[in-house]
């Protein structure tokens, strides 16, 4: 995580946490957040988020992910006469190229590689570099949207429009085909999304599909609307790990909390783009004008015709003068760029949902925080249960008096209760272990 020097709580909350999951022996998720060190850098390059999830064989993925996180802001910022889409997509173009590289390098890396999942939050909006399954989300007024396309085997058939909408393509299509990933191949194709406006109260998720693979989406945005980021984070594993956890689980939350990041203040104007300004041709031949009049002036001066020569000479400094101020406007601009206007870039969001933190949902995380006592009970579990069930009584009566966002917010810090006691535990055999609660 890069510092910054100045402090931007009072304006944005952000959180992250990346998880192993139940079944892994290594972590191959890896993330970056990159805060603006000064408002200057704010309004040129904006406040850097990034989810990579690696894929393959010994050590790869996990190195694979940990280039990305490393390399892909370093390339951004290193990026400065390029405007913020332009420097994105060349840092994840090298940065691809160099996971190819080192793929290349060491068999035991062969064919190694990672998603990549970027957000940027610029006074223009909110932009969306993205390669892969990660995804990125906003929630605003319980309206949650999915601003990234899955590059997944199930997500592209369903994209073709060759099948019914109706047809649940997650059971006859492995999730876990991916169609894009950053490393394998010396090219890649990056999409980019927004701007989307940023408002105050906005909140946005970038997460691996270990966490999307084992909470949905009305859940997500329950969670995220009822939770602060740092809170969320946790609890968004916990759900995870409680439902089998098969995967590395890494999710980073952003709520916008001042007007100061929202693009009505911040006031960016227009997304721009460079292209290269054409250059203009200058022929030397247009330089015969000038030298003709001075040729002209130097004969009526022989011929002792001195009015004419003036007139002649002027002629020919006025034809100079103009030449050079032509030469300058030229050289002056040199290859440099034009600014250009984008519109809107992608065709994000991809899903939209209505989720408010509701009675169904509260009472679903009453009765997951019951089947987790459960369990505890059953494995025999030395656990303190007076803060827990102290958060389960303010659930109860949150929900009788219709808060069901606080009754919510009661059960989840009761679950994070019991899981926080459980992986303070020491490791115990398999033949100890009792699954969780699904």
């Amino acid at each position: 995580m890069a510092q910054s020097n100045v402090s931007w709580d009072d304006c944005m909350q952000q959180a992250v946490t990346s998880d192993i999951g139940m079944r892994r022996t290594s972590n191959q998720d890896s993330y970056a957040v990159w805060l603006a060190s000064d408002l200057q850098s704010w309004y040129e390059r904006g406040h850097l988020f990034l989810v990579a999830d690696g894929m393959g064989a010994h050590a790869g993925g996990e190195l694979a992910s940990k280039l990305a996180a490393k390399g892909i802001p370093h390339a951004y910022y290193s990026h400065r006469d390029k405007s913020p889409h332009e420097a994105i997509l060349l840092a994840i173009t090298e940065t691809n190229a160099q996971i190819n590289q080192r793929g290349k390098a060491n068999i035991d890396y062969h064919n190694m590689g990672t998603t990549g999942s970027v957000l940027l939050l610029l006074p223009q909006g909110a932009v969306i570099a993205h390669v892969g399954d990660s995804r990125v989300y906003r929630l605003r007024s319980n309206q949650l949207e999915q601003l990234t396309f899955d590059h997944s085997l199930v997500w592209e058939m369903k994209a073709t429009g060759r099948f019914p909408k109706d047809i649940d393509m997650a059971s006859m299509v492995p999730k876990n085909v991916i169609t894009r990933s950053l490393g394998p191949n010396a090219d890649v194709q990056i999409d980019l999304e927004g701007p989307f406006p940023i408002e105050s109260g906005d909140i946005f998720l970038l997460c691996s599909d270990g966490l999307t693979g084992k909470v949905e989406d009305e859940e997500l945005g329950a969670l995220l609307a009822s939770l602060a980021p740092e809170e969320a984070v946790q609890v968004l594993v916990d759900l995870a790990n409680l439902r089998g956890g098969p995967d590395n689980i890494t999710a980073i939350v952003v709520k916008v909390i001042g007007h100061q990041l929202t693009t009505k203040v911040a006031d960016g104007g227009p997304l721009l783009a460079s292209e290269p300004r054409s250059r203009k041709t200058f022929h030397s031949t247009l330089w015969v004008l000038p030298g003709l009049c001075f040729l002209v002036s130097g004969a009526m001066f022989v011929l002792r015709l001195p009015l004419p020569g003036v007139l002649a000479a002027a002629g020919g400094a006025l034809a100079m003068l103009f030449m050079l101020i032509l030469n300058w406007d030229r050289t002056s601009r040199g290859p440099g760029v034009v600014p250009q206007t984008l519109g809107q870039l992608g065709k994000g969001p991809y899903t939209s949902l209505k989720c408010p933190p509701g009675a169904t949902f509260a009472a679903r995380m009453e009765g997951m925080a019951k089947d987790l006592m459960e369990a505890a009970g059953e494995a025999n579990c030395s656990l303190d249960l007076a803060g827990f069930e102290e958060f389960c009584h303010l659930g109860r009566k949150s929900a009788m008096a219709k808060d069901f966002a606080d009754s919510i917010r009661q059960y989840t810090r009761g679950i994070s209760h019991v899981m926080q006691q459980l992986r303070q535990r020491p490791p115990q055999s398999n033949d100890d272990v009792t699954p969780g609660p699904s």
